[in-house]
């Protein structure tokens, strides 16, 4: 029986920034992050679910496609149209959940109650939890039974507060990722911008950047195949 994973994706389209009263800015997913994993895992013949926050359409960020961007890639935009909504999906026959990223993880991953759940109930079953650059904005709101956060000792990373400051969008966003995971007691761990890091602490697998998207899914796959 082939084996399922659950994208969860964000449904936030906009980000204000609240500094310096610039214009907004249209965001969403990061069509690479969504992609390149959807695909890697379509070709080794894995069910793939997608999920949003609010359900319906999710935004693609306009920045992340271009005349170059690959026709399959735009294939695979297509599911984004018609995503389940994450309160109603369960973790039940699903081997892992993948958060691909985009600045408008940052908006809405965090306050999801239902993606909160759903983290806890996969990481406690022992089923794989990774996500890509701005995808570990969904662990932040995360917790275990215990009431840890999840995270909390756990070997991380994500896009850096120097990545974030090189991209130019740092004042719009509402926190920075690398330092919240750092206040929730995570062990960040990463490496000079823009290069593919991934850091696998048990069933917990997260990626630095856009450029770490096929490494972690390679590492989600492996793991799926030992099991």
């Amino acid at each position: 029986m082939a084996k399922k994973i659950l994208m969860v994706v964000t449904s936030h389209a906009d980000m204000k920034d609240t500094q310096t009263n610039l214009e907004d800015k249209k965001t969403g997913v990061w069509l690479s992050e969504f992609a390149e994993s959807y695909l890697a895992f379509k070709d080794k013949g894995y069910e793939v679910t997608v999920a949003s926050t609010a359900g319906g359409v999710s935004p693609v960020d306009p920045g992340s496609v271009d005349e170059q961007t690959p026709q399959d890639f735009l294939n695979a935009a297509k599911l984004l149209e018609n995503t389940k909504h994450v309160d109603d999906v369960t973790a039940d026959g699903f081997d892992a959940i993948f958060l691909p990223g985009g600045h408008g993880t940052m908006f809405d991953l965090p306050k999801s109650k239902g993606l909160q759940q759903l983290l806890r109930d996969f990481y406690e079953a022992g089923k794989i939890v990774s996500a890509v650059c701005h995808g570990p904005a969904g662990l932040v709101g995360a917790t275990l039974s215990n009431g840890q956060p999840l995270v909390a000792g756990k070997r991380v990373n994500t896009f850096t507060n120097r990545e974030e400051t090189e991209y130019g969008v740092a004042p719009y966003m509402p926190f920075h990722l690398e330092s919240k995971l750092r206040d929730l007691g995570a062990i960040f761990v990463a490496t000079p911008n823009w290069n593919s890091h991934v850091e696998i602490d048990g069933n917990l697998i997260t990626g630095q950047n856009p450029q770490s998207t096929v490494a972690v899914a390679e590492a989600v796959l492996s793991q799926l195949e030992k099991n």
